[in-house]
């Protein structure tokens, strides 16, 4: 089927958006691409469009367990045959997805960047007709990104097991140096980019330094109409600022990753809807988000890099609308983000005790452990081994990143059954156990495709269909298991930790001393570009955000904190930037007089110049002394 027939037939989309289809056309050609397109750029389509075109499956790498299972169930409602491997599922379930993965049953087969290091993986990998091996998430691949993950290294060495299998890598946030380096660590025969300009014409960026922050977000929101989010950065925040916005008659609910799956399952729901008409959310808030009438974005905390503003920002008027996205700060943010920043990274010391107290919390042997998840209580566990928890979960979260253990906070995985007993073994059971043949009459009802695949039940409709209580149901399910006749899984509502690999030896445990100090050298310099930019109030916010990820020639968009600013001058921008241009080299150079200032921007006229100074003087980039001697001040980020 020819790609714009597909899109049409499973999206109903008639046309692609911007370079969507230059994109699936150089896969299809056989060649390796990276794909650059914003958030809300239409990634996902880029590779779900050819893995359809051709005969086989896509295989798909991504890092978080909660986007794979985005990603498969709105596939699954397109009818596209689409699957998920992931840690913590029973093994039947995923012997079932490979089997289906290796004879023709799938098109998408999601995993993650750890489990390539699988024996079984690999061997499942080689027995599997791939017509395409996409890389989601693909700067996590870069030490130079800001989300490095180590296994993601490894994807590179499945290439021979593949040949003539192109790949594509994806990613909304990556700089010049950390593109070049994704496509170097896929071994990209040679550099092949499709880069979708980040600018978002309809969005305005702001920065308001702020101490009162709630009555300056009260006054932002009353003026600027419908829906919104609000950026905080802890928990307790989330629930405080909803409750000062719903006190003050903005309708405002709370999301974080503490709260159960279905909380947040229904929160989120409640606000796609606008009810309530404002989330006040940690970053945990945003995966799978695709309400396009967000009016504005506000974070209360400076974000830890520019990378993750902009993603969070860009979540703000995907209707093409003006939005707005705006940033309150204040000088003790700027002390608070740099002492985040140096918890955010332990030593390795605190890291290694962190993995041992987790093996002797569950009890785990070293060799045992692998696969497996434990319900997992942060607090408990801190209290036992006296841990400081800010310390424990990002340790935890290093050792994630590293592929030792994952952290799943709150992520709800419903009750899945599989009957693996066939019809004849079914009919035996039922007649040696009356009291369970209603049971699984019902059961066979009730929940169709049982026999083929793992299948996501409710114990609480089926005890109200059996006029049973949900734990009796619960129980006859246990008791079907131990006879053979099925599997069944229930559901894990609480954080788990999952072990990705089997518990190794403390003193085998081997985080990269290169790696860590590496990744708290390039954090330190993001938080850097993200404090210049918000102290900056020299340069265009639009502009100084296309020029971190590369994009230097944009014009200014007139409309931000410091355009509104700048515009104030009388000067349009051209004659702006020629009068910078004739007297910076000059300031530069050495302190001068104004005299020689106004002579050196000849022709241009005298009061305009004088305008300009007066900017540029109230903008803190040059300086004036008592005898009216002016200087360029030393050159920062974002310089003009």
């Amino acid at each position: 089927m020819e790609i714009r027939q597909i899109l049409l037939k499973y999206w109903g989309f008639p046309s692609f958006r911007p370079l969507q289809e230059e994109i699936i056309q150089s896969v299809l050609n056989g060649s390796d691409t990276l794909a650059l397109l914003p958030t809300g750029g239409g990634k996902s389509i880029c590779y779900q469009v050819p893995a359809l075109a051709r005969e086989g499956l896509c295989l798909v790498i991504s890092p978080l367990i909660a986007l794979m299972k985005d990603q498969v169930d709105n596939l699954k409602k397109r009818g596209i045959k689409a699957a998920a491997i992931y840690s913590g599922m029973h093994r039947d379930e995923i012997d079932l997805v490979l089997s289906n993965a290796k004879f023709g049953d799938t098109k998408l087969l999601y995993i993650s960047p750890e489990r390539l290091e699988s024996t079984q993986m690999r061997d499942a990998i080689m027995r599997m007709k791939i017509n395409l091996l996409a890389v989601d998430e693909a700067h996590c691949i870069s030490q130079w990104g800001y989300d490095f993950r180590p296994p993601y290294l490894k994807i590179a060495e499945i290439r021979p097991m593949i040949t003539g299998v192109p790949i594509m890598a994806l990613t909304a946030t990556a700089t010049p140096k950390v593109v070049k380096d994704i496509q170097q660590k896929l071994l990209f025969p040679k550099e092949n980019l499709f880069q979708q300009s980040f600018e978002r014409k309809n969005l305005t960026y702001v920065v308001i330094r702020e101490e009162d922050k709630r009555n300056r977000l009260l006054k932002i929101i009353r003026k600027v109409s419908g829906p919104g989010i609000v950026y905080v950065r802890n928990r307790r925040e989330t629930k405080e600022i909803a409750g000062f916005l719903t006190k003050h008659g903005v309708p405002a609910d709370c999301y974080h990753a503490g709260l159960d799956g279905k909380t947040r399952d229904r929160r989120q729901q409640a606000w796609m809807k606008e009810e309530p008409r404002v989330m006040v959310a940690t970053n945990a808030f945003g995966m799978g988000i695709d309400k396009p009438n967000v009016r504005f974005v506000v974070h209360l905390d400076l974000p830890d890099c520019i990378e993750s503003y902009f993603q969070e920002a860009g979540r703000a008027g995907r209707d093409l609308k003006r939005s707005w996205a705006i940033l309150l700060y204040e000088e003790a943010d700027i002390v608070d983000a740099r002492q985040n920043l140096r918890t955010t990274y332990p030593e390795l010391n605190a890291i290694r005790n962190t993995y041992q107290a987790l093996g002797n919390y569950f009890q785990i042997p070293v060799g045992g452990g692998d696969e497996q998840a434990f319900e997992f209580d942060i607090n408990r566990f801190c209290d036992q081994f006296n841990l400081p928890p800010v310390i424990a979960y990002n340790s935890l979260k290093i050792l994630e990143k590293e592929g030792y253990v994952m952290l799943n906070e709150g992520i709800r995985n419903p009750s899945r059954i599989f009957i693996k007993a066939d019809k004849e073994q079914l009919y035996r059971f039922q007649v040696s156990h009356k009291k369970l043949d209603q049971f699984l009459k019902t059961l066979l009802r009730s929940y169709p495709g049982l026999f083929t695949g793992f299948v996501i039940i409710r114990e609480t409709d089926l005890a109200k269909r059996l006029n049973l209580e949900p734990n009796e149901v619960s129980s006859g399910l246990k008791f079907m298991q131990t006879q053979g006749i099925l599997d069944y899984i229930p559901q894990i509502a609480k954080p788990t930790v999952v072990y990705l690999q089997e518990r190794v030896d403390t003193r085998n445990l081997y985080i990269s001393p290169e790696h860590h100090k590496t990744r708290l050298t390039e954090a330190t310099l993001r938080l850097d570009a993200m404090i210049g930019y918000a102290n900056s109030t020299n340069r265009c916010r639009s502009q100084a955000l296309l020029a971190y990820f590369g994009e230097t020639t944009t014009k200014r968009c007139g409309r931000c904190d410091v355009c509104l600013e700048r515009n104030k001058l009388a000067l349009n921008e051209q004659e702006f930037n020629e009068i910078i241009s004739r007297i910076k080299p000059l300031l530069i150079k050495s302190p001068v007089t104004l005299e020689e200032i106004v002579r050196a921007a000849s022709p241009v006229q005298e009061e305009k110049v004088l305008l300009a100074i007066r900017w540029l003087l109230d903008n803190k980039k040059i300086t004036k002394s008592k005898d009216n001697i002016f200087a360029w001040k030393h050159p920062k980020l974002f310089d003009p």
